[in-house]
């Protein structure tokens, strides 16, 4: 019988892999989602129109565009666009949480995580920051640890954290939860809700250009004070452009940094892609490459860093190799002497195959 062949979910993942190939047709094999992702189409010709019109004296409401982004990062989180506030790194937000704690507070990282994330906390000065190995980080919370700050995926290698655990340990001894998400948003599902602060960067897997961040807030703001607050951070940004802003938006917009708007402006259309792709489809498309590319590594006498259920993979050992994969035309990383290999939407087994067989050569 015609189809007898076609499993349940065929025609979603047609509809996936034809909403991929309209927006992306990279010229390598592109396994480098981790340190930047590819802008989709629609993305780029948003930016391009958007720069036309403002050359031309008529430019468009960008700062809608920067809404829209926020309601979009909203969404995928699982969280109210009032509790999510927009800015261009997560250095800088990283140093709103830590500028909240009192002097001598004790903050738990995971050793080796992302310096974005992390050196905020050490260039206080004051605070007792402690790192330890990323699979102890919830069992080390303790009762005068005030926040834990910790990568829901390593940047270095893939490996997850155990946020359920985290959760759950540092409501159990009354500490805040400063989470980021910037090498898991768009991959994988993460309900921003549990935690006290969750930042990213948009410009790895949710395709964005670079200049877009993402910030989520308690209810109350959790201590925070909106220490670059300007114009654009008011409940009425018109008429707050001179003197002290006399009433700051009384969302989490107050937080917000002055928007890059160009790149917002383009982040706006490669969220809206994640949310038609949807995490949970991306999720089962990235880790089944990687997985993928797991197996066909140790068939080569090469075992990865163990991290499962990620689209990263790390291999150690391969790292010197990235320069001649690169000239193969195959982008990964070298991240510590590790071959570093992030699959994602435009990636396909072919894209894994290639770089097994330059591997093997």
């Amino acid at each position: 019988m015609d189809g007898e062949d076609e499993g349940p979910h065929s025609g979603a993942m047609e509809s996936f892999e034809n909403l991929v190939r309209a927006e992306f047709a990279p010229k390598t094999t592109y396994l480098n989602t981790a340190s930047t992702g590819l802008l989709p189409a629609r993305t780029l010709v948003a930016m391009r129109d958007a720069a036309a019109s403002a050359a031309e004296g008529q430019p468009l409401d960008m700062f809608a565009d920067v809404e829209a982004c926020r309601s979009a990062f909203a969404r995928l989180v699982g969280v109210p666009a009032t509790r999510v506030a927009a800015g261009a790194s997560v250095a800088t937000f990283s140093g709103l949480v830590a500028a909240s704690l009192p002097a001598g507070a004790e903050v738990l990282t995971a050793e080796g995580d992302f310096s974005s994330l992390v050196n905020p906390l050490h260039t206080r000065g004051d605070l007792k920051v402690r790192s330890v190995p990323l699979e102890r980080i919830a069992e080390s919370v303790g009762p005068d640890t005030a926040l834990v700050a910790v990568s829901s995926v390593q940047s270095a290698d893939g490996r997850i954290a155990d946020l359920a655990a985290l959760r759950d340990a540092a409501r159990a001894h009354g500490a805040r939860t400063l989470v980021d998400a910037s090498q898991s948003n768009g991959w994988l599902p993460l309900a921003a809700g549990d935690f006290d602060y969750v930042a990213a960067v948009a410009y790895k897997w949710v395709l964005c250009p670079r200049g877009v961040a993402f910030l989520v807030v308690p209810e109350d703001f959790g201590g925070l004070t909106p220490l670059f607050a300007g114009w654009a951070s008011g409940e009425h940004p018109w008429a707050s452009c001179y003197g002290p802003v006399e009433e700051l938006a009384h969302s989490a917009r107050r937080f917000d940094e002055s928007p890059a708007l160009f790149s917002y402006t383009g982040a706006r259309h490669s969220l809206a892609l994640i949310e038609e792709l949807g995490v949970d489809a991306v999720h089962a498309h990235d880790t089944g490459l990687a997985d993928r590319f797991r197996q066909g590594v140790r068939s080569l006498g090469h075992e990865p860093v163990p991290a499962p259920g990620s689209a990263i993979v790390s291999v150690p050992g391969l790292g010197h190799r990235q320069g001649e994969l690169s000239r193969a035309g195959v982008q990964v990383s070298d991240r510590a002497g590790n071959l570093r290999a992030a699959f994602h939407v435009y990636n396909t087994a072919a894209d894994v195959d290639r770089l097994l067989d330059v591997l093997a050569d």
